[in-house]
């Protein structure tokens, strides 16, 4: 039986821009993961060291998180990379980020990016 992780909301203050003024102040940042594996191990055994470390994977996207990175497109990659590297049982990883507030000239909550394998 398949199981869906998904770490939601998780906030965070970097700086990945295309301007430069992003890269020195930086941004407030919002992504949600969902992560889909096979759970038949952790249902059997009831045992976390056979289900997907959700608290390593919130630390893969906190890492990858904190490169300075022109595109939310190149980090969404960079994420999901690490995270199939991390985790040889995920099945498929969506990411989706969100960069609050965007330096565009107008009030706008967000521009975000998501991305799925």
């Amino acid at each position: 039986m398949d199981a869906i992780i998904n770490l939601e909301n998780l906030e965070f203050h970097a700086y990945h821009g295309c301007y430069e003024v992003e890269h020195v102040v930086g941004n407030d940042f919002r992504v949600d993961v969902e992560l889909r594996y096979c759970a038949d191990k952790a249902i059997e055994s009831d045992n976390v060291a056979n289900a997907l470390n959700y608290q390593l994977a919130y630390q893969v996207v906190a890492k990858v998180m904190m490169r300075d990175v022109a595109l939310l497109e190149k980090v969404c990659a960079s994420m999901i990379d690490e995270l199939y590297s991390n985790f040889p049982e995920l099945k498929y990883a969506k990411v989706k980020i969100a960069k609050l507030n965007p330096p565009l000239g107008g009030k706008i909550g967000a521009t975000a990016v998501t991305m799925e394998k």
